[in-house]
């Protein structure tokens, strides 16, 4: 292909030809060297090969490295928070785009964003670079009506034109009615999403004014209502099907009829951004004065992205690594705090640092094991390491492989009643657990499991980031050979001392099965017991918490 990729250019993007375009595209001289013209001719990449010059900036963006199935909207959302987008050539045969932003101001701001933050779409990285061509020239070019379709869905959001008559509108930018409130479903809920989470992703396209956060049919829902509809359209273009956090946490998002929403109460289910005299209300938490204005007190939030600058539009990296730590890929790179997914901001100065170790109190001292420990913990994350103390045995230090499944599983387990001890769960001070000196007398209280083969979410987008759900008296099985029945699994449980109340496979694949027992306790203690057993034929038992009943 041409238009070979030589080197990075100075603002951190990679240099790549605008030779796919036609002379009879641009309009005007480049003014990448006073000599040059913005010819297309494929000569660009081979002229300026290894001198580490970008193009000067330019409100038309060359962008590459666009996978196949990516739409128009996609695209376009790309630049929708950092301006108007005027103009979109589509090359998809090159997996190539250009877009037109309305002024150079605005490309720039888009270009710096993107130099720190890598833009994604469908989960696959992508380059921006500013074209070497001053202006796009559409009108006469081929196999481009879906893009300006694409395109006047959008202006007409500015604009106020709402009818669109006789245009198709690309799928993904259908035109929203004039409601400014969003209905947010949140999909594969793996790691805790509180309202502050929403209000830090939502505020990067607009000024949240009220959220509401629920639970409707087993899911965390939340209303939250934008100060203009061309906000929520921006959102909802930009943030449905995204996940929040890597493989998990999956953003459905859809247009209320609801043209406003009246908060009562400002806590950690509900806020008023405008009203911050309001209460509590009964039993709830309040909201912290110096979190709350943090968050948009009036006069805070005054520019149509959230003050703070602008935020990415669609396609949000997949990858760990990125600037919030603990927070593996998904829309990390939107600044998320680092307690944001504990349930409380955790803004500096005023809450505890991220941490993966946590404090197991009110333990059994006769009945814990490091291993029970790690099996039990492993339900909601990858346990490293375990320290049962070696003089306080009802106590345990346990280091999950990052800071959210430490959440979640303090989330989950704290409270939990185990082998007749309720357990408490709290973040430890210490930042990991210490393997002991070689020589140091330690009876087996520490085990280090970092490569244990029994890790259950150590692969990415594994369907166990899918399949979390709270301890429940009712168990998942699963990897249950063909020749074992429902008389041998019941019988397995009941000789390990469990009362089974129901059982049933699936219907479709016997390889799982749902087993109810007596109760929650015995529930719990049945997985610690049982998971991993070998059940012959190099099959070995897994079992989970499952949100069914039978």
């Amino acid at each position: 292909m041409d238009g070979i990729v030589t080197d990075l250019i100075a603002v951190g993007l990679k240099r790549g030809s605008d030779e796919l375009l036609s002379a009879g595209i641009v309009n005007g001289p480049s003014t990448m060297s006073n000599s040059t013209p913005a010819t297309a001719n494929g000569n660009d990449t081979k002229k300026f090969k290894g001198e580490g010059s970008p193009n000067p900036p330019s409100r038309v963006l060359h962008i590459r490295k666009i996978p196949n199935e990516v739409s128009e909207a996609e695209v376009l959302s790309l630049g929708l928070p950092f301006g108007k987008v005027t103009n979109l050539l589509m090359l998809k045969g090159k997996n190539q785009a250009f877009l037109e932003m309305a002024s150079e101001e605005a490309a720039v701001t888009m270009v710096n964003y993107y130099t720190t933050v890598t833009p994604h779409l469908r989960n696959q990285p992508i380059y921006i670079q500013y074209s070497n061509h001053r202006e796009l020239k559409t009108d006469n070019l081929p196999n481009q009506g879906r893009a300006q379709a694409a395109l006047q869905a959008v202006n007409a959001m500015h604009t106020g034109n709402m009818s669109m008559a006789g245009s198709t509108v690309s799928e993904g930018a259908q035109l929203a009615g004039q409601s400014s409130v969003l209905r947010i479903i949140v999909e594969n809920l793996f790691y805790p999403v509180t309202l502050e989470v929403l209000h830090q992703i939502f505020t990067k396209y607009g000024t949240v004014l009220k959220i509401i956060t629920f639970t409707k049919n087993n899911q965390f829902q939340a209303l939250l209502q934008y100060a203009d509809p061309m906000h929520a359209h921006h959102a909802k273009l930009a943030l449905d099907g995204q996940n929040i956090y890597n493989a998990c946490c999956t953003l459905r998002i859809e247009f209320s009829k609801l043209t406003s929403l009246n908060v009562k109460y400002n806590n950690d289910k509900s806020r008023d951004f405008t009203r911050l005299d309001l209460p509590s209300g009964d039993g709830q938490p309040t909201v912290d004065p110096s979190v709350a204005a943090a968050f948009g007190a009036p006069g805070i939030i005054s520019n149509p992205y959230g003050g703070g600058g602008f935020g990415p539009a669609l396609g949000f990296p997949q990858t760990a690594g990125l600037s919030v730590q603990g927070i593996p890929g998904g829309l990390g790179h939107l600044g998320l705090p680092h307690g944001a997914v504990g349930g409380r901001l955790a803004m500096h100065g005023i809450g505890p640092a991220a941490n993966s170790v946590l404090l197991v109190s009110n333990l059994n001292p006769e009945k814990v094991s490091p291993h029970w420990l790690f099996i039990l913990f492993g339900v909601y994350g990858d346990v490293h390491r375990v320290k049962i103390l070696f003089n306080k045995k009802e106590n345990a230090l346990i280091q999950m492989a990052d800071a959210n499944q430490a959440q979640l599983a303090m989330s989950h387990l704290n409270g939990q009643k185990v082998y007749g001890r309720v357990l408490r769960v709290t973040l430890s001070k210490h930042q990991m657990v210490q393997l002991p000196r070689e020589g140091q007398e330690d009876q087996g209280l520490t085990k280090d499991y970092s490569s244990s083969p029994l890790h259950r979410f150590k692969k990415p987008g594994s369907k166990n980031f899918q399949n979390i759900f709270p301890p429940s008296s009712t168990l998942h099985l699963s990897n249950i050979p063909p020749s074992i029945t429902e008389d041998d699994l019941k019988n397995l449980f009941e000789s390990t001392g469990y009362s089974v109340k129901g059982f049933k496979f699936f219907l479709k694949d016997r390889k799982m099965a749902l087993i109810q027992l007596d109760s929650l306790e015995e529930a719990i203690q049945a997985l610690i017991d049982l998971h991993n057993h070998d059940l012959g034929e190099n099959h070995h038992l897994r079992v989970s918490f499952s949100k069914s009943t039978i």
